[in-house]
């Protein structure tokens, strides 16, 4: 039985910012009738050059319209400025016209192109209140127009939820493009992609640091699955762990200060922690089962890991060192991949369904399991920093690529793009 896990482990584990400057803010509580969504037109910003660029305009516009209609908060829709003899400013937005086509929010924008500098100042009014809720001013080059539509769609979110949204962040992932199995990293929404290893080897499981600036990875570029970091500003790859046997599914701990792995050194698959530095080793397990795959709950206290303690690969929680081992996942036959939510109430895992593998979330207790996914085969779910998405890998038809969803299931669209197959996902803090 212990023979089958470790095979299918094996598998499964290895498969082939710029500033923003504040305008004027006010909140403004904004509800739509009925509970329904609400309704919001982004407008396609205006050029205050004699010479618009509309593919710009309506880049920044689209990337609004998407993050919000992912949001399940707002339903968004892309617009033309309004026919109008002369543009209407800014300032002198007129509501009745917004209001008649039965929008609650607008956004408006205004944007200046020189050489290739820009400058873009985004707006979001209340059409309901007839009032500016907040505007922001962004000053930089023309290849941060999206990430300044991003940073916007933050905002919003931040006004109408009382939480910013987590737009401006990025997920690492794993990607045999190249021929190789390497670290990427993208756009939350797929976009500006780039290639993180070149290391001509197999690359796997990245973990960002808490601060969003460093990448743990496994890589055989030496032979033996070691542990490595990388600081996403360089391209100098530093040994963590190169131990004897295993050195995988490295964690960092939400502090930093420590490293949650799988180590095999003394012959079986155990969970361990490490000094930042990869010093100081720990064992957490002692069990002649496999332990794989261990996750820290976001107040650095306990750790979620795989186990086949029981006979069958199943979701256990302990303490972080190591007591008061309890197991979490009651059903199934082989679960896998715990990931825990930003608030530490939920924890999202994979489950041998069918023929393939579901995404299921289920609450820190042992309550609530629920699946998300039934579309081919899902796995390797990563929680966004405000915990309304989950990313996971999915095979559907054809390679298998990067999806992101909301934390209910719904909206499941894939993000991931080219050539290849895309998996092992991680999701920024930053």
């Amino acid at each position: 039985m212990r023979k089958t896990f470790y095979i299918l482990l094996f598998l499964v584990a290895f498969p082939a910012a710029l500033p923003a400057l504040a305008g004027n803010i006010e909140a403004v509580e904004v509800t739509a009738p009925g509970n329904r969504q609400l309704k919001l037109a982004v407008e396609t910003p205006r050029s205050l050059n004699t010479s618009p660029n509309a593919t710009s305009a309506r880049e920044m516009s689209a990337v609004i319209a998407f993050d919000m209609n992912m949001s399940g908060t707002i339903s968004a829709e892309t617009r033309e400025q309004l026919p109008a003899a002369t543009p209407v400013p800014l300032a002198g937005t007129s509501y009745l016209p917004w209001s008649t086509a039965g929008f609650d929010l607008l956004v408006r924008g205004e944007y200046s192109i020189t050489g290739d500098n820009l400058t873009v100042e985004f707006r979001l009014f209340d059409v309901l209140n007839q009032k500016m809720m907040t505007s922001k001013r962004y000053l930089g080059k023309i290849k941060d127009l999206r990430y300044f539509a991003h940073s916007f769609a933050d905002e919003i979110m931040l006004f109408v939820t009382g939480e910013k949204g987590c737009f401006t962040t990025h997920v690492a992932y794993v990607s045999n493009q190249s021929g190789n199995k390497e670290i990427v990293i993208m756009n939350w929404d797929g976009y500006n992609q780039l290639q993180l290893t070149r290391n001509g080897s197999i690359n796997l499981n990245p973990d960002f640091s808490p601060d969003g600036r460093e990448l743990l990875f496994t890589s055989y570029k030496r032979g033996n699955p070691d542990l490595y970091k990388r600081a996403l500003s360089n391209t100098v790859e530093v040994p963590v762990s190169n131990r004897k046997g295993l050195n995988i599914t490295g964690s960092w701990s939400p502090d930093s200060s420590k490293i949650a792995l799988t180590l095999s050194k003394d012959g079986n698959s155990e969970i361990y922690t490490l000094a930042k530095d990869g010093s100081r080793p720990v064992r957490l397990t002692v069990n002649s089962a496999i332990e794989v795959s261990p996750a820290w709950s976001p107040d650095g206290a306990r750790i979620a890991f795989v186990s086949d303690r029981l006979g069958k690969p199943q979701i256990f929680i302990m303490n972080a060192d190591g007591g008061n081992v309890r197991r979490l996942t009651t059903a199934g036959s082989y679960n896998v991949n715990p990931r825990w939510s930003p608030k530490g109430d939920k924890i999202a895992y994979a489950r041998m369904s069918g023929g393939g593998f579901q995404i299921f979330t289920i609450n820190s207790d042992g309550t609530g399991d629920t699946q998300l996914t039934s579309a081919g085969s899902s796995e390797n779910p990563a929680w966004s920093p405000d915990g309304r998405f989950i990313t996971f890998s999915s095979k559907r038809g054809g390679a298998e690529a990067i999806y992101v969803m909301r934390s209910d299931g719904s909206g499941q669209t894939r993000v991931s793009q080219g050539k290849g197959k895309t998996t092992q996902p991680a999701w920024s803090s930053h």
